[in-house]
């Protein structure tokens, strides 16, 4: 996919098209990469082209063409704008297409490669941040792990809190640093109730 040379002031019904019904395992399979993770990351900071996203990851524009089309394709980002360029020409600027988070129809591959490269980006960004720091600059970087016992009621009232701190801190408009926030509950065993696996026939 190449940013093609568009006439500039396009009119605003080619600008915002609606994003089509996609499954989640295409949503999953877009995702199944840490950078088109990151190129998120940044659309949700701002919009932005690919010449500056390629800024933000250090990597040459051409290298994202394809990652920018499948997160489109899932209809995960849109062409929300287009930007003037010299002779009449424009480049696309992108921005995160309003849609629900990956659900739970997946396969478990998918959801495994998926889930995956969400750690890989989050190692990436921890490891961005320590360079940054080394460097001198000022990057805050706080990992705890932990197991807790926890009942189903428990459980369902951790995951409201959590909900609630994520928008109470959810105002993309308010003061302050861009902060990534990877939250994991992962059951280590089975809960009492779950069903045994169906036994294989010979």
């Amino acid at each position: 996919m190449e940013d093609s040379p568009t006439e500039a002031g396009e009119p605003a019904s080619r600008l915002r098209p609606g994003a089509p019904h996609k499954r989640w395992h295409e949503v999953h399979k877009a995702l199944a990469d840490p950078l088109r993770i990151r190129l998120l990351q940044w659309l949700a900071e701002s919009p932005r082209s690919a010449r500056e996203l390629a800024d933000c990851a250090g990597l040459p524009a051409d290298r994202l063409y394809y990652h920018l089309g499948q997160l489109e394709q899932a209809g995960l980002i849109e062409v929300a704008d287009y930007r003037r360029l010299d002779r009449g020409k424009a480049e696309r600027i992108y921005a995160p297409a309003e849609t629900e988070p990956p659900g739970d129809d997946a396969d478990p591959e998918e959801t495994a490669a998926f889930l995956g490269s969400m750690l890989q980006a989050t190692a990436m960004d921890i490891t961005a941040a320590y360079q940054a720091r080394k460097a001198g600059r000022r990057r805050e970087v706080d990992l705890r792990r932990g197991a807790l016992r926890l009942t189903d009621q428990a459980l369902a009232e951790l995951r409201g809190y959590i909900e609630q701190l994520t928008s109470r801190f959810a105002d993309p408009g308010a003061d302050g640093t861009w902060t990534g926030v990877v939250l994991a509950l992962v059951d280590l065993q089975d809960r009492p109730d779950a069903e045994p696996p169906p036994r294989s026939t010979p």
